[in-house]
């Protein structure tokens, strides 16, 4: 008999081991999404192989109390950063195992790559060989829209700006809220955000920002989504998916009293029955828990076969998943484009250039999109178009105007850009009648706005990036009447070291170029500087720059606004709207004075958009004397046309250079935006 049960217990060991090893193989879900980084790899019996085994192996030893999970080992570019963290709500039992679920299917999911990220519903994990895990931004939303879309938009931003709010007031432990608000219909709405806790108040409040701005912009009035990201995340439902409070820390067990006395032994059953019996039982429970644990095991593994076959869904509504750091995911369908806009019809077209027509769509959601419908003959090939297309997408900032897309069909290249209603500055400051709804505040903030816009391009963008076509029909303005900078079709990308360059194919406006640009090809970031001094003077004056008119005197902006300056006239160049309203004169004049300084002929004269910023931002700023602007603009020709030339230099056999321009046939007589996409 005990032989038997030697066996018997044997065998039941090996099946329960056997039922282990397959629950635990059978144990980890696929992620909602992972990104595993391309740039390096690492080799088995590496340096970094092992500082990963040791840093994931101590990773979930680190948690702060609330689910955040820090560890870093090895030195230089073998060096492991990890982190992990669980939603803010998880309870501890359910962020380990979801930690240790991570651990596992990371490593097989990206099995040598050096920068790895996975997200689960409960948690997120990531390593790297850098400080900062680049990209890895994840969207899912939810097919079905809204029946109300603005009630629906006008409940669900304000829930989620104040738990924006509240996470980021967080500690250093936790930044983390959620909360629901009535939605249209008395339909419930649920929001939660969270941010990793090592970001400051600020960046958690940015990084939140920025992921709500990127969602919405493309997927407003769907009824659910989250955007996922390595340090900050999202997530509204029409129904209740978190706990609804935080995570709650266990308090260490509390020691047994000491009594002084030795627990009693208990000596063992007497008699061979007795020890029989207990044995069966014995057997029975062992027998029972590995029958259990085979049931559950088939019943895990056939649930896992199943979900792998099913269509993700959340709540029976089907999702999609976009990855905002690739090409593909920008790529609108031709077709949906092509019926948001009827069809590119006459009545949905906003305005045309020199190479391509704007028109106005509408999607299938109900947001309003422009799409700039480049001519044919772009001579650009599809990877060219679709890189650059990525890095304009990649600029952030409140005072560019976002583009959210492309669309490639055979010879068809389309960008898509958000709608503005308030369509383009030249319209207002240069009509009588709309010119009087821009107030001198109105319009100072429009420069700001400009102003600010430029620096980020110029100094706090990735590249350093040149416009070149700046001019009041490239300003766009939103509801509020904010700045918006579009039409980066001639901006020239530079590498942040990089100051200047030299083109033979000369693009932009007339009347709005600086002059070593205009006649030397010679471009920098105080061109732009220079092309943002006329705009000021134009929305001072209300005037365009070929021409200032006052009684039957005609003079170009940039010679009337010196010689006012010179004889000490310039309350005579001021819009009269302006004068009727309550601004301060003192202050209108001391905007042409940056005007004045930003059009010197002079480059290394010229003030730096930066120090422009300052100068509008505080009136304490001494301002330098302005020096004579380029008078090279004399001409017959309509200053503000858009111009491309292209000249060639050659050399004769004495040695003198002679240079031949060619003015291109690409020209444009309408203002609303001129473009040229080409490879930098």
């Amino acid at each position: 008999m005990s032989i038997l049960v030697g066996k018997s217990l044997v065998w039941l060991c090996f099946i329960s081991m056997l039922s282990i090893k397959t629950t635990i193989t059978f144990a980890q879900p696929n992620f909602l999404a992972n990104v595993c980084g391309q740039n390096e790899n690492y080799t088995a019996n590496s340096t970094y192989r092992r500082n990963l085994d040791t840093a994931l192996s101590i990773l979930p030893t680190t948690d702060t109390g609330f689910g955040f999970f820090n560890h870093s080992t090895g030195q230089g570019s073998d060096t492991v950063n990890s982190a992990a963290l669980c939603r803010g709500d998880v309870e501890p039992g359910l962020c380990r195992s979801c930690l240790n679920d991570s651990i596992v299917k990371l490593r097989e999911m990206c099995p040598n790559q050096k920068e790895a990220l996975g997200y689960y519903d409960n948690c997120l994990l990531k390593y790297s060989n850098k400080t900062v895990f680049e990209g890895g931004g994840r969207i899912l939303y939810n097919l079905q829209n809204a029946s109300d879309v603005d009630g629906f938009n006008r409940a669900v931003r304000p829930l989620l700006n104040e738990l924006r709010d509240n996470a980021s007031a967080g500690g250093s432990l936790l930044k983390f809220a959620s909360g629901n608000t009535t939605g249209p219909d008395f339909s419930t709405i649920y929001g939660l955000v969270q941010c990793t806790p090592d970001l400051s108040g600020v960046q958690c409040s940015d990084c939140l920002d920025n992921a709500m701005n990127s969602f919405f912009i493309r997927f407003g009035g769907s009824v659910g989504g989250r955007l996922l990201q390595p340090t900050c995340n999202f997530r509204y439902e029409i129904y209740r998916f978190f706990n609804g409070s935080t995570r709650v820390i266990p308090s260490p067990p509390s020691p047994p009293p000491s009594s002084g006395l030795t627990p009693p032994v208990s000596s063992p059953p007497q008699g061979g029955k007795s020890s029989n019996r207990t044995t069966v039982i014995i057997v029975v429970v062992i027998v029972t828990i590995c029958v259990i644990i085979i049931i559950a095991s088939i019943c895990i593994f056939l649930r896992l076969r199943k979900k792998k076959k099913q269509i993700p869904q959340t709540d029976h509504n089907e999702t999609e998943a976009i990855d905002i750091g690739t090409v593909e995911s920008l790529q609108y369908d031709f077709t949906l484009v092509k019926v948001a806009t009827n069809d590119f019809s006459d009545e949905n077209k906003l305005g045309k250039g020199g190479f391509g027509s704007v028109y106005k769509g509408k999607l299938e959601g109900g947001q309003e999109i422009a799409v700039k419908r480049l001519a044919r003959d772009s001579g650009q090939g599809d990877v060219e178009f679709k890189n650059e297309v990525l890095l304009v997408a990649k600029l952030q900032h409140r005072n560019l105007v976002r583009l959210l897309g492309f669309s490639i069909e055979g010879s068809e290249r389309l960008l898509i850009y958000e709608f503005l209603p308030n369509a383009s500055l030249d319209q207002f400051i240069f009509d009588p009648t709309k010119g009087a709804l821009l107030d001198w505040e109105k319009r100072y903030n429009i420069m700001r706005g400009v102003a600010k816009g430029l620096l980020y391009l110029h100094e706090d963008s990735r590249l350093r990036i040149i416009h070149r076509d700046l001019k009041a029909s490239n300003i766009l303005l939103d509801s509020e009447m904010n700045a918006k900078i579009a039409d980066f079709g001639m901006a020239r990308m530079f590498k942040p070291e990089e100051t200047q360059g030299d083109t033979s194919r000369i693009v932009g406006t007339y009347g709005y170029m600086a002059p070593e640009y205009a006649m030397h090809g010679q471009f920098s970031v105080k061109s732009d500087v220079f092309s943002y001094g006329v705009l000021v003077l134009e929305m001072i004056t209300g005037q365009k720059n070929r021409c200032f008119e006052i009684g039957e005197c005609k003079e170009d902006l940039l010679s009337f606004a010196w010689k006012s300056w010179q004889n000490r006239t310039t309350n005579n160049m001021i819009d009269p709207i302006l004068k009727m309203g309550s601004a301060s004169s003192h202050d209108i004049i001391r905007s042409i004075h940056i005007g004045l300084l930003c059009v010197q002929e002079n480059i290394v004269d010229r003030p730096t958009m930066g120090s422009v910023v300052n100068m509008l931002n505080s009136f304490s700023i001494s301002l330098a004397l302005p020096s004579e602007p380029a008078f090279f603009m004399h001409s017959n020709a309509k200053a503000e046309m858009p111009l491309l030339y292209e000249y060639s230099s050659t050399r004769s056999s004495s040695g003198t250079e002679k240079t031949k321009i060619s003015k291109s046939s690409q020209l444009s007589i309408n203002d609303v935006s001129i473009s040229e996409i080409i490879p930098r």
